[in-house]
């Protein structure tokens, strides 16, 4: 008989470290902490057979935080995965005032001490004071009995959480026993192993959370760089994780093999979040570029300077002749105002030309280059007092002697920015792009940029403002993204795309792009049009938006099937009555483009 009893302890140790090492290995595998923690507090009561038990975490600021709540015979489930709050305030671990430990409280003073506890009745303890306890059976007719209450302490120690369970149940009876010491060694097991699982869960949130905010801040930062970007960094996220969760439900056939799990969708989020991360690269002159001549200030204040010294050496040319009695003094007067009218005219058109437009005659640019051959005298030395990248630009051309009679406007030697080093990554075939790459980097040439014929962006500029997805991608593709990350830039990098390899930068078509990629471009390009904050323009209304993401559709520049699932699936509408202003929200007949051709 003894020999039995001694092969029935050893089977049920067995079985005990069988059991534990496969509660060990599922808690190792849960990567959310809510259902982590209701798993830890679920085996625990479920290896004691207890009737109730919570499961606390420490805060930062000597609180116990209520996380998980369950009593089987009251059919209490709160907190966890239940969606449903705890109503009991955290327990005070120390006294804010005087910083004295609260080992009244049970769970405190095991919190505090890291020693287990076990009550056998808590009415007949006099150790603790139990009277919340009391209260709450009182409120419910319910008999707390029975108490064991653990710490949680990771790998380094420390106290993270507090275990408790309430009235063991005798598994043949069902009354309520104390809770065994037998197994207090297993459950104390479990607990090491749960805190450090759960410690391990909670030092991945706290990264993850500190990665989503240090994002958060990068797109928050490119959209306070510049007034004309606004919220498009954080407003696009959002957009675009509208129409993923639309593709998801959606059971059209296009998008019936689609779906995102918790780890696709965290790394679209990311993506969406990061699509415009290489802005911070482009210079904030060249997106705000607002007349023709501005780079980092407007240039035509030089080209007035100039203006005023050519007024005063006609006046002064006027004086001399009148002194040397060279004319008639009416004449010679005559012509002198005639001259500064023309002058007058000449500015007031070139100013005019700085502004841009939709569209430039070609008789105006012949105006520009006639005007460019007026002269002006220059009596100072132009190298003095600039900077040593200015001077080496300067230094191209040969110096000229003073005085020196110059253009009025010109395209010089020194207005060409070359490219180097970095400046060159567009055409980087490593990373597949395809761009057109201007020669120069900049080209600041007066006579140049005052001949732009749409706009104020010379070529040069435009390359560098659509280069920003350039930067994203390469940036992006730099970073060592764990494997569930490793679409990141690729989600990010797609939205200037089309679905026919007219896009930019690696000209890719429908086939080459994933369905979150070619959302980021419908996301992207509705958000763009919508835009109340941006300076520059006026915010078109919905219907106005969606005519236009429709021709878009048309010439193949968007993806159709998203277009129509935005479309019919009302994301646009939800989208609008969330950012747009009540005067942009018009109705859509959206009739007319699902299924269509476009507008």
């Amino acid at each position: 008989m003894a020999g039995q009893a001694k092969k029935t302890s050893r089977d049920d140790d067995t079985q005990s470290f069988e059991k534990l090492i496969e509660i060990g290995i599922a808690l190792s595998a849960e990567r959310d902490h809510h259902r982590l923690m209701e798993r830890i507090l679920l085996e625990a009561m479920n290896i004691y057979n207890a009737d109730g038990g919570a499961l606390y975490l420490c805060t930062e600021d000597d609180l116990l935080k209520f996380e998980i709540m369950r009593t089987n015979s009251l059919n209490v489930a709160l907190g966890g995965t239940t969606g449903k709050e705890i109503p009991f305030p955290p327990l005070v671990m120390r006294d804010k005032k005087t910083g004295e430990p609260n080992h009244a409280n049970v769970c405190t003073h095991v919190a505090l001490s890291g020693i287990t506890v076990n009550i056998a009745d808590a009415y007949e303890a006099g150790d603790f004071d139990f009277s919340g306890t009391k209260k709450f059976d009182e409120g419910t007719g319910y008999r707390s009995k029975s108490f064991l209450t653990l710490a949680l302490k990771n790998h380094e120690g420390d106290v993270i959480g507090v275990l408790q369970l309430l009235n063991a149940l005798d598994r043949k009876t069902g009354e309520v026993i104390p809770f065994g010491a037998e197994l207090q060694p297993l459950i104390e097991a479990l607990s090491s192993q749960a805190a450090v699982a759960l410690d391990n869960q909670l030092l991945l949130e706290a990264q993850r959370k500190l990665t989503d905010s240090f994002i958060e801040l990068i797109a928050s930062a490119i959209d306070a760089k510049s007034p004309y970007t606004g919220g498009h960094c954080q407003r696009v996220p959002e957009l675009s994780m509208m129409l993923a969760n639309a593709a998801c439900r959606s059971e059209e056939p296009v998008f019936q093999d689609f779906d995102l799990n918790e780890e696709e969708r965290y790394e679209f989020h990311i993506g969406s979040w990061l699509h415009d991360c290489g802005k911070v690269t482009t210079p904030e002159y060249v997106v705000d570029k607002a007349t023709k001549l501005e780079t980092i200030y407007d240039r035509i204040h030089e080209v007035r300077t100039r203006f005023e010294v050519a007024k005063r050496e006609v006046e002064i040319k006027y004086y001399k002749a009148l002194l040397a009695g060279a004319g008639e003094p009416e004449k010679l007067k005559n012509d002198m105002e005639g001259r500064l009218a023309e002058l007058d005219d000449d500015f007031a058109f070139i100013a005019e030309c700085n502004l841009g437009g939709e569209f430039m005659d070609p008789e105006k640019s012949d105006r520009i280059k006639i005007i460019a051959d007026l002269k002006w005298t220059r009596t100072l030395d132009d190298r003095l007092g600039v900077g040593h990248e200015e001077l080496k630009r300067k230094s191209r051309a040969p110096l000229k002697d003073l005085p020196v009679e110059e253009n009025m406007l010109a395209d010089k030697e020194e207005h060409i920015i070359h490219r180097q080093g970095v400046d060159t990554l567009a055409a980087n075939e490593a990373y597949g792009f395809k761009l057109d790459v201007p020669e120069h980097k900049y080209n600041r040439g007066e006579i140049t940029n005052l001949c732009i014929p749409r706009g104020t962006l010379t070529a040069e500029e435009r390359f560098k403002i659509n280069e920003h997805i350039v930067q994203t991608i390469v940036m992006l593709e730099q970073l060592p993204f764990p494997k569930h990350l490793k679409r990141v830039p690729e989600y990010a990098g797609g939205h200037h795309e089309t679905m026919i390899g007219t896009g930019y930068p690696r000209k890719l078509g429908k086939a080459d792009m994933s369905i979150p990629a070619r959302i980021m471009a419908v996301a992207d390009i509705f958000e763009a049009l919508t835009a109340a904050d941006r300076p520059y323009k006026k915010a078109k209304t919905l219907s106005e938006s969606i005519r236009i993401l429709s021709f878009m559709k048309k010439d193949q520049h968007i993806d159709a099937d998203l277009f129509d699932l935005f479309l019919k699936s009302g994301v646009y509408r939800k989208y609008a009555e969330k950012f747009l202003k009540p005067e942009q929200i018009d109705d859509v007949d959206i009739a007319r483009y699902v299924g269509t051709g476009g507008g």
